[in-house]
């Protein structure tokens, strides 16, 4: 019998064997719903009532589920994540910042500054991979930059400005994987920016920035600066169009409409906090059997510093992941793999508001009933 054929009795088997980071496990009934909008939305211009009143629908939804402060405001723009971080170095980032490095996502936002040759070297923090750095004052930066959650690692950190933080000092947190899922004062940071991807139970391709009036100014400062912004890296501009309720390139209007949907179920379900006790409890479900397990443990010794939304588990060196991740697979559960690059033997499991705390306890049994039978 090879490892293929091995079969997880059904009564172990999670109702829903997702538990990708990224793009992340979409809610039964979302794509049929999606498919009965019909010609009413999609294929329409994105600058029609139909196609604003959705993008409307977002900022209005987003702006409750993070009880927006007077002033702040949802901006959107195409390119995702990945995107925003170029963009900042452009448009939000005014000499030099500081990059707080502890996982892959946040060392990609570390190398877009370094290469910009218009900005100053930026000062990097850094620690290991499943630790956690924290940004420290420093008086010649102008942005202070790290991650809310590192998705590559699981590590979570907190959204607080740094002691001695100026009014001119901007924070600039990527919550990729965070928002949504973890707590948040947004009141602790300038830019708190994000995909449809994760949380949020969509696809890829947007970015979305929850933004303060000083990150506003900063951004309309620079671009009247004369400093040469690609178009498709025009704040500005996505300010402008986010306050018509539209963006500035066409978007992916599916992508809109599930992550409009997955916001109206949330701030239904309790909201940001109703989305932290569900993400709670899947985390504590999963760290409680790692630590309890005699072959596996938590990738990220500081329990403090373990994401509510992204599980790493680290192996016994004698079980073969890939080993184990194929069995899994067979039986319907599936993008368990650890990010390209981080630890040695390593699983991670996605947490996010639409996974259910029994399915991944009935993971962690679907896991121990595999390693038993290997």
């Amino acid at each position: 019998m090879t490892a293929a054929d091995l079969r997880i009795p059904a009564d172990l088997l999670p109702a829903d064997g997702r538990f990708g980071s990224g793009p992340s496990k979409v809610p039964d009934g979302r794509l049929e719903g999606l498919a009965a909008t019909g010609r009413s939305l999609i294929g329409t211009s994105h600058r029609q009532p139909p196609v604003k009143q959705l993008v409307g629908r977002v900022r209005a939804g987003l702006s409750e589920l993070f009880a927006l402060p007077e002033g702040y405001e949802v901006v959107l723009g195409n390119g995702g994540s990945i995107a925003f971080f170029s963009l900042a170095t452009y448009a939000l980032i005014r000499e030099r910042s500081q990059q707080v490095v502890y996982g892959e996502f946040a060392k990609k936002f570390a190398s877009e500054a370094q290469a910009a040759p218009w900005l100053g070297d930026p000062t990097i923090v850094s620690a290991p991979h499943g630790t956690l750095a924290v940004p420290v004052a420093e008086e010649s930066v102008d942005v202070y930059a790290w991650t809310h959650n590192e998705t590559s690692t699981g590590v979570m950190s907190p959204v607080l400005r740094p002691d001695g933080a100026t009014a001119d000092q901007l924070t600039l947190v990527d919550a990729t994987s965070a928002a949504g899922g973890l707590p948040l004062d947004v009141r602790q940071s300038d830019v708190y920016y994000f995909a449809p991807q994760k949380s949020f139970a969509s696809d890829g391709g947007l970015w979305v920035a929850l933004m303060s009036p000083a990150a506003i100014a900063r951004a309309e400062e620079i671009a009247a600066s004369g400093r040469h912004i690609p178009a498709f890296f025009g704040l500005a501009d996505a300010i402008k169009q986010s306050r018509q309720d539209q963006t500035v390139n066409t978007p992916a209007v599916a992508t809109l409409w599930l992550m409009a949907e997955q916001i109206d179920w949330m701030n239904g379900a309790g909201g940001l906090d109703g989305m932290v006790v569900r993400t709670t409890a899947s985390s504590t479900a999963l760290y409680d059997w790692a630590e309890a397990s005699s072959y596996a443990s938590p990738f990220v010794a500081e329990p403090a510093h373990r994401s509510l939304v992204v599980g790493t588990i680290e192996l016994d060196p004698a079980i073969d992941r890939g080993v184990v991740m194929d069995v899994l697979r067979a039986n319907g559960i599936v993008d368990v793999d650890a990010y390209r690059g981080v630890g040695t033997n390593q699983l991670r499991i996605a947490m996010y508001p639409s996974v259910d705390a029994a399915d991944v306890t009935a993971l962690t049994q679907c896991i121990d009933h595999v390693v038993a039978h290997l």
